[in-house]
């Protein structure tokens, strides 16, 4: 299987909490040497690369563009929220069976929705892109049927955004969000794709540990994933014979929503945790009072509270870090490997602020100046 590796022919270096940092014009130049006796390609502007990197898989993209999407039906649709919630998120099956999208994702990989119809200014509906929710064979093991965890999107515009207003505080609705969470069971849907190359598993699963944090709907591409990991495809499935059984590397899966009750898939997780010891499943909680004082609201908060117990895997050269949810929750997770002296193997720093104490980084920094490494995945929006 073809796969890819990473370099940086940039001023982006690799964060050392000593001091010390590795030329990487030098290292690409090595590796790309190499890369021409054992036929690898590289990508010399988007990443540094380390010893003990992924080699991850060949990703196919952009099959489908979303200026033709092709005509698919949804399979299945159900609650993923379980009691009462201010959220409402569903589970949402889409059947691709003879179209050019079958059998062509990736875990942690994304689709386009295009939504019929105009926009207010009369063009037509742009393309919204999905996470997968299922891992690489879909949910029916053969690729044919790929899922999504999609969350109405709810607003209301805020007074001080128009102090003067008289329009009742109209909501916003999300036009694809509510749409598709609208559709039956049978309801064609446009959809293209696949998109990304980089958020999704190694080609070797038992090379590597795994950290996965999420937050909401940022969950979808890490069930997929650890159903890939644990569960593996059904039986007389074509992937089935190719599964070489559960992962056995240590797998942690860290999820961070509002309340309990906005635990995605939260069963499922339970699960498989009290079923396979290799895999820890933990659930941090911002809006309800906490269990145990001092362990913070989000997910980085968590970790660093815990830094005792994940010290030995994120020091170790087989660990991966994928992170999934709201854009900016980047910024805590960087600042706080950084601050720990534990960035070395996930973190890229501009020059512009190496000397700087990683404490004393300002989120606009953290946001410009500091890249993941290719040890650290992140899918953020």
């Amino acid at each position: 299987m073809a796969a890819t590796r990473a370099t940086s022919c940039n001023i982006f270096r690799r964060f050392d909490p000593c001091g010390l940092t590795i030329s990487s014009r030098v290292l690409a130049f090595f590796i790309l040497v190499l890369s021409q006796f054992f036929g690898t390609s590289y990508d010399c502007d988007s990443m540094t690369v380390h010893l003990n990197d992924p080699l991850l898989p060949e990703a196919k993209m952009h099959i489908v563009l979303p200026g033709a999407p092709v005509v698919a039906h949804i399979a299945s649709s159900d609650s993923c929220i379980r009691g009462k919630s201010a959220s409402f998120v569903r589970h949402i099956g889409i059947d691709l069976a003879g179209t050019p999208l079958e059998g062509t994702f990736l875990a942690g990989q994304s689709f386009g929705v295009v939504v019929p119809g105009v926009d207010s200014k009369g063009r037509p509906n742009k393309v919204r892109l999905y996470s997968i929710a299922s891992p690489s064979y879909g949910e029916d093991g053969f690729g044919r049927i790929i899922s999504t965890t999609c969350k109405r999107t709810i607003e209301e515009i805020p007074d001080e955004n128009d102090p003067m207003r008289s329009d009742g505080h109209p909501l916003i609705l999300g036009v694809c969000s509510n749409w598709l969470c609208d559709q039956s069971v049978g309801s064609e849907i446009l959809v293209s794709g696949p998109n990304g190359k980089r958020f999704v598993l190694p080609v070797n699963h038992s090379d590597h540990d795994y950290i996965f944090m999420a937050t909401g709907t940022g969950i979808a591409p890490f069930r997929g994933m650890i159903h890939e990991l644990l569960v593996g495809p059904p039986a007389g499935s074509p992937a089935h014979a190719k599964w070489s059984g559960p992962c056995q590397r240590k797998i942690h899966l860290v999820m961070g929503a509002p309340y309990r009750t906005d635990l995605l898939y939260d069963e499922w997780f339970r699960n498989l945790a009290s079923t396979h010891p290799n895999f820890t499943y933990h659930t941090v909680i911002s809006r309800e009072p906490l269990q145990q004082p001092g362990h913070g609201p989000h997910t980085h908060h968590y970790v660093d509270a815990r830094l005792d117990y994940f010290r030995p895997l994120l020091e170790s050269n087989r660990t991966l870090i994928y992170a999934c949810g709201l854009a900016g929750m980047q910024v805590g997770i960087f600042k706080a490997l950084a601050i720990a002296g534990l960035g070395g193997q996930y973190l890229t720093v501009h020059e512009e602020i190496a000397a700087i104490a990683p404490s004393e980084w300002t989120t606009e920094q953290i946001k410009r100046r500091v890249r993941p490494t290719h040890r650290c995945m992140l899918e953020v929006y």
